[in-house]
């Protein structure tokens, strides 16, 4: 079976593609990779995140990155994607392989492999990956067993140096001078101990629920979205919480609910955070949004006069512009969120205690702060939906993305977007991608209006334009 890269790194179900003999041959495929590159940091950092076997996989990587001649840095508990991207920087090392397979359904596993700059690899990188991969095998070289040979791990800790990092992005005193409750859900993943630590350090009271490992993740996906937020809805009105936060399974993933349990949809908070950290840190600089996250975020940066960067899905196309200090804030609409002088990684720890800060600081809740949004750039109302992969859709699939209709549904085709499957913008302003699913065997469909009733009929047209 042929190992590939998706949006996030290679997933896939363990015990039927995910094995240890993959594990240990895309190790050795990425280890072969850093030295043909030239890489001169000796440091490799590994992590995994609380899914079934995660410990066992980064034990079997840790061997073979240690017989290849690195210095193995093995995370002493399952780590948060970000804070696994704030390890390679503060170790220097030569990048690292998170044993993730993020929101995917617990059966999934997962290695995302991260370069010297704490971002995902880029496709250039992971596609040469894949061809080592393939060399590997035909030249019989597999590794067989986990070898024996190499010096041992070294266990790390990169949480208090994560943590003190973080403090120094967030204005705690705000928070901590406006007081409230927190409840905090990081859906059995790697936030716990994270995200409502760095609160209590601060002297915040919060309510963590789901603070303990289940592999199974209570039977679904570990995705915060507002479906499978009840239970932390509940545990705010029980403790009468300013706001509910959530993290996905490792930790850079984020959901928010506000006051009274109201989700705040990725797609607003980002749009949210941008005006608030325009505003509050007084930088000047872009936004940056993948080609399937809302154009809210575009209305905010004009009336700002500032520029919009728009990149295909996928985070490590907005970490290139982190790095390159372009931006403000860069966001998907799938819940991935960073900063200016942050990780060029997303990270759902801090999109949450951002929009703490945003509460706090500017004394209203963040439906009030989107309300007010909506009355200086217009409301947009923004959906997605996915239509499950089957044989017959994926044969079908190149073509249907390839068509350039005059029309859809009535609407005149303005322009064609191919930065990421097809995004048709029509001549009102709204629009609809249709793109494969780079981590699941899905097509999303998304969608954009201004009126909830114009959105559904667009994703129904989007359906339906992938089966008729």
């Amino acid at each position: 079976m042929a190992i590939r890269f998706g949006t996030s790194g290679w997933r896939a179900i363990i015990a039927d593609e995910f094995t240890f003999a993959g594990v240990r041959t895309v190790t050795q495929a990425i280890c072969e990779q850093l030295r043909a590159g030239g890489v001169e940091k000796n440091t490799f950092i590994v992590g995994y995140d609380t899914r079934f076997l995660g410990e066992q996989f980064a034990a079997a990587c840790v061997k073979e990155v240690s017989a290849r001649g690195f210095r193995a840095l093995l995370c002493n508990g399952p780590t948060p994607t970000p804070t696994i991207s704030y390890a390679i920087r503060s170790q220097k090392a030569a990048g690292a392989i998170n044993f993730t397979a993020s929101h995917n359904p617990p059966e999934y596993n997962g290695m995302k492999f991260s370069t010297a700059d704490g971002a995902p690899a880029l496709p250039e990188i992971t596609k040469q990956v894949e061809q080592r991969i393939i060399e590997i095998r035909a030249r019989g070289e597999e590794s067989q067993t986990a070898s024996e040979s190499g010096s041992a791990p070294e266990v790390y800790d990169p949480r208090p140096g994560y943590l003190a990092e973080i403090a120094g992005k967030i204005n705690f005193e705000a928070i901590a001078g406006a007081g409230g409750r927190y409840a905090y859900d990081p859906l059995w993943g790697t936030g716990r101990g994270y995200l409502d630590e760095a609160l209590r350090m601060h002297g915040l009271e919060v309510e963590t629920i789901h603070d303990w490992r289940d592999v199974m993740f209570g039977g679904r996906s570990p995705e915060p979205e507002s479906s499978h937020l009840d239970e932390l809805r509940a545990a705010m009105e029980q403790n009468d919480c300013v706001l509910g936060l959530a993290t996905d399974g490792d930790g850079d993933r984020f959901g928010v609910l506000d006051k009274g349990g109201v989700f705040i949809t990725p797609n607003q908070l980002i749009a949210l955070l941008f005006d608030y950290l325009a505003d509050a840190r007084g930088w000047t600089e872009g936004v940056a949004r993948s080609v399937a996250t809302s154009h809210l975020v575009d209305r905010v940066a004009e009336s700002r006069g500032l520029p919009v960067y728009e990149t295909p899905v996928g985070f490590k196309f907005i970490g290139e512009l982190i790095n390159e200090d372009k931006i403000i804030l860069g966001g998907e609409e799938s819940a991935g969120l960073s900063i200016k002088g942050h990780y060029p990684e997303k990270d759902g720890i801090l999109a949450c205690l951002l929009a703490a800060e945003a509460v706090a600081a500017r004394g209203a809740s963040l439906s009030e702060q989107l309300e007010d949004l909506y009355n200086r750039v217009g409301r947009i109302e923004s959906g997605r939906i996915g239509v499950r992969l089957t044989p017959e859709i994926a044969a079908s699939l190149p073509d249907r993305l390839q068509r350039e209709p005059e029309e859809i549904g009535g609407r005149k085709v303005e322009r064609v977007n191919r930065a990421d499957g097809v995004k048709f913008i029509f001549n009102d302003g709204t629009w609809l991608l249709m793109r494969p699913s780079g981590t699941e065997p899905l097509v999303r469909i998304y969608a954009e209006a201004e009126r909830q009733q114009d959105l559904e009929v667009l994703l129904e047209q989007g359906r339906k334009y992938l089966l008729d």
